[in-house]
């Protein structure tokens, strides 16, 4: 019996292994292909790592949570593959009147994004990539709902939790997120992360930080448990201060843009302290 069972093992530990190696090679190919400036920021961002914490594979469907200029999706297009689909989701139109500092210009585009960030994605597409939709969290299309393999929030917490007592950003996007999800999907976040000693005032977004122990709240809250959480994306040189703000560190150098000097000290400390977390839909 015990002979028998140590085949079996032996026998799935050899099926599966190459699928895995396959997987882990494309991934790792992906990466070295990404043009010079995007692979400078691997020692901040730790893709590969990060996204392998988070369990996504070829032929997926994922959601990325404000995709901006694509600095996710371009590794994700080519290795999701013909068989997988990208979602880019944006934040619903009426938070960005919010901040206070877009033009009515930018306000009136915002209204059309997922058409204009649509037409810009596929440009960043090869033929085997995987295939492209585009919708903000208040606008998902209900043959989208239980379509979804993973939701990815990478950087993108901060201003749904800023805004919520305006009206319930985070929650609804929450609530989207859940909807867009199979049973049993995940939901992967890299976010700044405050210190839970520090007082909650420096961590309800407004400085691009949020504290561990909110989101886990809310996630629960909307409906998904905590799986596991990772330090891949850990900086303990990232110890911000009373008014510090998260983009006073590169790429953004708030503050010391123009001050080779201040560039030094915050280059001394790179990109932000983040959390990473894994959620799973109940």
């Amino acid at each position: 019996m015990i002979k028998q069972s140590l085949v079996l093992i032996a026998a799935v530990f050899a099926f599966t292994t190459p699928a895995l190696a396959e997987s882990d090679s494309k991934l790792s190919k992906v990466l070295s292909s990404q043009p010079e400036e995007v692979q400078a920021r691997y020692q901040y961002r730790n893709p590969e790592a990060t996204l392998e914490f988070f369990g996504v594979k070829p032929g997926m469907t994922v959601v990325e949570a404000l995709p901006g200029g694509g600095w996710y999706s371009k590794i994700l297009l080519p290795y999701l593959g013909k068989d997988g689909q990208l979602y880019g989701v944006d934040y619903a139109v009426d938070l960005f009147p919010l901040f206070g500092f877009f033009s009515d210009e930018q306000l009136k585009a915002k209204e059309t994004w997922a058409e204009t960030w649509l037409a810009e994605a596929n440009t960043w597409r090869a033929e085997n990539d995987a295939t492209l939709s585009a919708f903000t969290f208040a606008t998902v299309p209900e043959d989208k709902h239980g379509t979804a393999d993973a939701v990815l929030f990478i950087r993108a917490m901060h201003n749904l939790a800023r805004f919520e007592s305006k009206r319930p950003f985070l929650t609804e996007a929450l609530q989207a997120s859940h909807k867009l999800l199979k049973k049993g999907g995940v939901v992967g976040v890299v976010q700044h992360q405050m210190a839970e000693d520090k007082p909650d005032a420096w961590a309800d977004g407004s400085r691009g930080y949020l504290k561990q122990s909110f989101l886990v709240k809310q996630f629960e809250a909307a409906g998904f448990e905590l799986v596991k959480t990772s330090d891949v994306n850990k900086n303990p040189k990232d110890n911000p201060a009373d008014k510090e703000i998260v983009w006073r560190l590169p790429p953004t150098y708030f503050g010391s843009r123009d001050d080779e000097e201040k560039k030094k000290v915050v280059n001394a400390i790179g990109e932000s302290n983040r959390m990473t977390l894994l959620f799973r839909k109940k």
